[in-house]
């Protein structure tokens, strides 16, 4: 079970994550706030693995309330969701020890897939904004000054769930798309997180870029 906080000062987008969230079995909210403050307060009293906090909140932000968490209980996973698309923010947030960067308009699924895999100890930037950076990355010639040969053995449905993750595609777009199921698709982008070393999904299609796997 991921026991998570959630901090978000808008009372009818909060019920609704946390609808979303409590739909899934492995999920439990154990405790709600609308700024950095009542969250301190809580952490303290209640067993946490997991924040999930906006960026943009009263008296205390997410930002100093995740250099306040990862000063006292560094153990602590802590996942913003924030409508700023800019890479500062996003920098901004993994410099301080965040674990993940969600946009506030990404799917059920794809939440719920960033949740459980930051719970395994990696760092998740959403698809949206890993698109975004892979454009500039694309546009900037010394990005590509060397390209090492690929030595890995990729199956033929990896490389295609690899072209699919460069698309921007969610597990549950890619599992209607191959008739897959997405506990099958989740253990194929395992599979080829672990294969490549890559922390997230930003990783791995840079590491697809970089030895030919996207086209």
């Amino acid at each position: 079970m991921i026991n998570i906080l959630l901090a978000e000062d808008h009372n009818i987008v909060r019920n609704g994550i946390k609808m979303l969230l409590e739909a899934d079995e492995q999920i439990r909210v154990v405790g709600e706030a609308i700024n950095g403050i009542e969250i301190m307060q809580q952490v303290e009293l209640k067993p946490v693995d997991m924040i999930l906090a906006d960026i943009n909140m009263p008296e205390m932000d997410g930002m100093q309330l995740l250099k306040e968490v990862k000063a006292k209980y560094p153990h602590i996973k802590v996942i913003m969701l924030s409508m700023h698309e800019h890479e500062k923010y996003v920098m901004e947030v993994f410099k301080y020890g965040g674990d993940g960067y969600l946009l506030k308009n990404i799917g059920s699924d794809e939440l719920i897939f960033a949740i459980k895999f930051v719970h395994q100890q990696r760092k998740y930037l959403c698809a949206e904004l890993t698109m975004m950076l892979m454009d500039k990355l694309l546009k900037n010639k010394t990005f590509f000054a060397a390209m090492p040969d690929n030595e890995i053995d990729f199956s033929l449905r990896e490389l295609e769930i690899i072209q699919l993750i460069a698309e921007g595609m969610t597990n549950l777009e890619m599992s209607e798309k191959l008739f897959l199921s997405k506990r099958t698709i989740e253990g194929h982008r395992q599979s080829l997180l672990d294969k490549t070393g890559s922390k997230n999904s930003a990783a791995l299609i840079r590491y697809g870029v970089l030895h030919g796997l996207i086209q």
